[in-house]
């Protein structure tokens, strides 16, 4: 197994470390371990491609991780009142709908890479995640509003659409031939 590949790995089992410490109250020490898993996904593209370690397995698995834990993230602070649930399903449906079109790419013999948006994108989400985890919502009864969460989740909304939308725009000719 390559060391990219065992980063991946590292990045996938620190997703139920992150939850467990999120869900108990322990912000600082779920914002470490939420950066380190973030930071890993830069590290572990580096390590591959710079010493030709790519393999199918982290193809697949990489982006799998980064989406797991975006999605663990944003499904706590759904949860938690601090997005709202309609943000997360927005990058839900890029994700889908990203991943769909690559399928269809595949049967037709082309592989549709990742675009600068996306790595923006992937940069930005898990940026604004760890200011959500570092920057505590108002009290109870404080009627300031939690500006970080509301400016974060716009930023996170706004790059997943210009991603999706780039994305399907510049391979629309995929969708030509289909019945």
């Amino acid at each position: 197994m390559t060391t990219a590949n065992k980063i991946t790995i590292f990045r996938v089992i620190l997703i139920p470390v992150f939850l467990i410490l999120a869900y108990s109250g322990r912000s600082i020490a779920a914002f470490a371990v939420f950066a380190i898993a973030s930071l890993s996904d830069m590290a572990d593209g580096y390590i591959a491609r710079h010493y030709n370690q790519v393999t199918n397995f982290g193809k697949f698995m990489d982006p799998l991780a980064d989406k797991v834990l975006v999605t663990a993230a944003m499904c706590f602070f759904v949860e938690c009142g601090r997005m709202p649930g309609w943000a997360l399903a927005v990058v839900l449906l890029r994700e889908f709908a990203v991943s769909g079109m690559r399928l269809v790419a595949v049967e037709q013999g082309r592989v549709i890479a990742a675009a600068w948006s996306g790595k923006i994108k992937t940069a930005a989400t898990m940026l604004c995640l760890c200011l959500m985890l570092l920057v505590p919502a108002p009290g109870i009864g404080d009627s300031a509003p939690d500006l970080v969460a509301q400016i974060s989740t716009a930023v996170i909304v706004l790059t997943t659409l210009w991603s999706g939308a780039e994305y399907l725009i510049k391979n629309r000719d995929v969708f030509s031939d289909v019945d």
